[in-house]
């Protein structure tokens, strides 16, 4: 007579593997079930838009362990699916999101607009919380769940907002005016020199990089300074008592001991002013401050 076959082993009543309810399967059956359940994608939203990700690209269960604990478990047991998290593959996934949906924040930017200042508002930024979701997904797939996990936003704020604009310098070097203003409001005109023809002042946006008081004066690697030496603060100071160098090389406003001067474009690129209004200007300037220089 034929051997009788005995019907495969079943997992015992009750016993689950993660969240997956493998009772009365068979060790094949229950790997494939498992298999399948683990495979469903995981779902993520940002606002209106959801994604599905693969769970198999990001992690490795070990399913055959699993599977094995169940058979030898007691009735009603929860054996847990242990999940290799690819914290590679997470990084790269959730950071493939991020940058989708990445605002840089934009600072509030003061510019020219018919040669007065004015300024552009700031704008907040917003981006995916990395670490955040990073740790939501990595939760989710050790934990066999599906989501929908929601991807938090955070708030980019600018460095520079609009109320944190302070002076601004206009020079108009073909009529030799300086306008000072704190943001948009005008506060002072001064007449100032400008560059000769030879050695024109530049035509530019800039800002004040260096605050010097009672400056030495040094001659510059130009011709002509050749064979001239450095002169002391002083009363003969080409200087004056003030000098707010600005960020095009060798060039500043600074003060003059020789008001005669003033209104002629007679200088070798600086901008020069009466020494009393140096001084007043100093005094309300910092190194980080807008300086336009125009041809008007």
């Amino acid at each position: 007579p034929p051997t009788p076959v005995e019907p495969p082993a079943t997992i015992a009543a009750g016993v689950r593997i993660g969240t997956v309810d493998v009772a009365g399967l068979t060790a094949e059956a229950a790997a494939e079930l498992v298999r399948s359940e683990f495979a469903l994608p995981l779902v993520l939203s940002y606002g209106p838009y959801v994604f599905r990700a693969s769970p198999g690209a990001l992690a490795v269960p070990a399913i055959p362990k699993a599977v094995q604990q169940a058979q030898a478990a007691q009735p009603n047991a929860v054996v847990p699916l242990e999940v290799t998290v690819r914290r590679p593959a997470v990084k790269s996934y959730v950071g493939a999101i991020a940058r989708r949906f990445a605002r840089r924040a934009i600072d509030a930017r003061v510019f020219l607009r018919n040669l007065k200042p004015a300024i552009a508002r700031e704008k907040p930024g917003r981006e995916i919380d990395r670490i955040l979701a990073e740790r939501a997904v990595t939760d989710a797939l050790r934990q066999g769940t599906r989501g929908p996990l929601a991807l938090k936003p955070r708030v980019l704020q600018p460095k520079v907002r609009r109320s944190s604009i302070g002076p601004v310098i206009v020079i108009h070097r073909g009529s030799n005016k300086l306008y000072f203003y704190n943001g948009t409001r005008l506060l002072r005109t001064f007449g100032v020199a400008t560059g000769e023809r030879r050695y024109p002042t530049p035509i530019g946006r800039f800002r004040v990089i260096v605050r010097w008081k009672n400056p030495w004066w040094y001659p510059p690697d130009s011709d002509w300074a050749k064979g001239q030496d450095p002169i002391p603060p002083g009363p003969s100071n080409p200087l004056g008592t003030r000098w707010m160098g600005i960020s095009s090389p060798g060039v500043g406003i600074h003060g003059t001991p020789n008001p005669g001067s003033i209104g002629y474009s007679v200088s070798h690129g600086c901008i020069r002013m009466r020494i009393p209004d140096a001084e007043w200007l100093f005094e309300r300037v910092t190194v980080g401050t807008t300086v336009f220089i125009v041809r008007a």
